[in-house]
């Protein structure tokens, strides 16, 4: 599962990258006369509504599903690590605001909450970024924390504090670098629900706006069509499904490599 995930993962990365290159056709070039047309030789996925080549748009798509992905669990990750170690460090009244404001933020319904933002702030593709990042550095930090209140009980960390290097030291040398594990399985899974936010928000009509070819607003002009055009959603559905199922492959896979009590089960 793991080498499946990491060829859908890198099979991906390449599409997205050489989208202008590798696309058979302008993504926004249309052919009304042919609309809703069925798969054949010259057009493998089929035409859209519009007579627009589904094979393109789904490749230009994965742009921007990597982009929302890559963009949120990067900006989600650094402040949730940030935020978590600093409040699993120094505790007290500190860990305490921290807790309360996260506490808060979860007791929200995370695409609703998404959904609010992205509602007041208009639909935009940084809008969406913005969104899924102020809601998805929750996660990091309770993480980040269960693992800042356990180094900073360790001798070496002690030591250090007792050495009197300053507290920003020992959260870059000492805190942080032991909790960097943890965030990378959860990077990677953050990765297959950021795509998926993604495309909800865009089938609402709230996140990348047309023309933009996004997998989530093909879903949304298809809905008119799965009788008799189902083509406009089976396609970028698939393409949702396998890269998201990519990610979790990758991620189970973390998880089991860097989790001892796995790691000791699966030793001989």
């Amino acid at each position: 599962m793991a080498r499946a995930g990491a060829f859908i993962v890198g099979l991906a990365a390449l599409v997205a990258l050489t989208a202008s290159w590798i696309a058979p056709y302008d993504p926004a070039a249309q052919a009304l006369a042919l609309r809703l047309q069925g798969p054949t030789a010259a057009h493998l996925f089929g035409l859209d509504e519009l007579g627009r080549d589904i094979l393109s748009r789904v490749i230009y798509g994965a742009r921007v599903s990597l982009f929302v992905g890559v963009s949120v669990v990067s900006v989600s990750s650094i402040v949730g690590t940030v935020v978590g170690a600093t409040a699993g460090y120094f505790r007290g009244w500190i860990d305490d605001g921290i807790s309360r404001l996260i506490d808060v933020l979860m007791a929200f319904p995370g695409i609703l909450l998404a959904i609010a933002l992205v509602a007041v702030l208009g639909p935009s593709l940084g809008n969406v970024v913005l969104a899924l990042s102020t809601i998805g550095w929750v996660g990091y930090a309770r993480l980040v924390r269960g693992v800042a209140m356990r180094t900073r009980e360790l001798d070496y960390v002690q030591a250090a504090r007792a050495l009197g290097a300053r507290p920003a030291r020992i959260l870059a040398r000492h805190v942080i670098p032991t909790a960097l594990p943890t965030v990378a399985v959860q990077a990677t899974l953050g990765m297959a629900g950021a795509i998926i936010a993604e495309a909800a928000l865009s089938f609402l009509g709230l996140g990348v706006q047309p023309p933009t070819p996004s997998w989530g607003t093909m879903l949304d002009a298809g809905r008119s069509h799965l009788f008799d055009a189902p083509h406009l959603t089976i396609f970028p559905g698939l393409s949702i499904a396998l890269l998201v199922l990519g990610f979790n492959f990758l991620g189970d896979r973390l998880r089991d490599r860097i989790d001892p009590r796995t790691a000791r089960e699966s030793t001989p």
